[in-house]
């Protein structure tokens, strides 16, 4: 627990991940205990049914307090953001680069015959302005499928079901060339995507997301944003798949069952693909004279300095249409008539040249 007194503050940036809640499920049905818990990822997998934004804006701030279930002189504050929804009829145009892994290590009904009914899915779910573009990666890349209308959705889905696996695991080749092709058939003013299928394995060049990811940081930087989608268990390389979605301004979920994916790439779709804000942080001031200690639990990799609030070259998480982001706090509250704190919630609109805006909720 921090003293209020001594410092009241905490910043951190958003994150609508849900990667670790469905692994740690699919560990658990499989009677092994979880090999890792991201508690956000837990928190942000259920709905709250917060109620939506009005007058156009782009998010509704909620906070609520509650005592604490396992200390009597604590309680538990909830932060929720509700992001605005789009219709899907709404969503921008999207040009998609799908990017599979396609090595021996994605053998499998769990992994790339998943990946097959996963992106069928997806393709079900498109629009006829929308294209999709194919590449596979093993030993060395493969430009399967130009971009190609969603009109000829016929086309794509032959090319998913040709999908088979076998061979090395060269990774960074392949996002090099998705997003080179990506690059090269980038539409302005509509959603440009890559989506990363894979269970995270590289072996042959860069291994380490540090290899890989300053390049995919250019990319993001003009509008080429990266989903990784996680499928597997056994030898699944979770901190790539993550670090990959957080430095390609995108989001990772893990993709378990058919249901699953279609929570993500079907019904889920415009949320997944259409952001409604960038570069999306929290900074929480807790008044020192109605609280006296706080902690913020989890997001211990999304947590930043209180001074780069404000500093719009620090990089922080994307939002998607109708997505909720929710931040549990413990905090020990005095006896206090004040108003425990505020709320403030800085983001860009989407865009790469769009200016931050501020929104300040005061937390009565």
């Amino acid at each position: 627990m921090l003293a209020a007194a001594a410092s009241n503050l905490s910043t951190f940036s958003v994150d609508v991940d849900t990667a670790s809640w469905s692994r740690a499920e699919q560990s658990l049905l499989r009677g092994r205990f979880p090999d890792q818990v991201r508690v956000e990822e837990f928190i942000n997998a259920f709905d709250y049914d917060y109620d939506p934004p009005q007058d156009g804006l782009a998010f509704a701030v909620h906070a609520i307090a509650a005592p604490s279930p396992w200390s009597d002189d604590t309680h538990l504050l909830r932060i929720g953001l509700q992001a605005r929804d789009i219709e899907d009829e709404s969503r921008k145009a999207a040009h998609l680069t799908f990017l599979v892994d396609t090595s021996g290590s994605m053998r499998g009904r769990d992994k790339i015959g998943l990946v097959r009914a996963s992106l069928h899915t997806l393709v079900g779910h498109l629009g006829p302005d929308d294209t999709v573009a194919l590449v596979t990666y093993s030993g060395n890349s493969r430009l399967v499928l130009e971009p190609t209308s969603a009109r000829h959705a016929s086309t794509i889905h032959q090319a998913i079901d040709a999908l088979s696996s076998g061979g090395g695991t060269g990774m960074a080749d392949g996002i090099y060339t998705a997003y080179r092709l990506a690059s090269d058939s980038y539409v302005g003013g509509d959603i440009n995507r890559v989506i990363l299928a894979s269970d995270g394995d590289a072996n042959i060049g860069p291994s380490d997301p540090a290899g890989i990811t300053p390049a995919i940081q250019k990319y993001a930087d003009t509008g080429i944003t990266l989903t990784t989608l996680g499928f597997g268990h056994q030898g699944y390389n979770d901190h790539m798949m993550e670090r990959l979605a957080n430095d390609g301004d995108g989001a990772y979920f893990h993709i378990a069952t058919p249901e699953a994916a279609d929570r993500v790439l079907g019904s889920g779709l415009t949320s997944t693909l259409q952001v409604v804000a960038r570069d999306v942080k929290i900074q929480v001031a807790f008044d020192p004279d109605a609280v006296e200690s706080f902690r913020l639990v989890g997001y211990d990799n999304r947590r930043l300095a209180d001074k780069d609030f404000a500093n719009d070259a620090v990089d922080a998480g994307e939002v998607g249409a109708g997505h909720q982001v929710t931040a549990l706090y413990e905090v020990k509250l005095l006896d206090s008539n004040v108003p425990i704190g505020e709320v403030r919630l800085r983001y860009k609109q989407p865009g790469p040249e769009s200016p931050s805006q501020q929104v300040v909720a005061v937390m009565d």
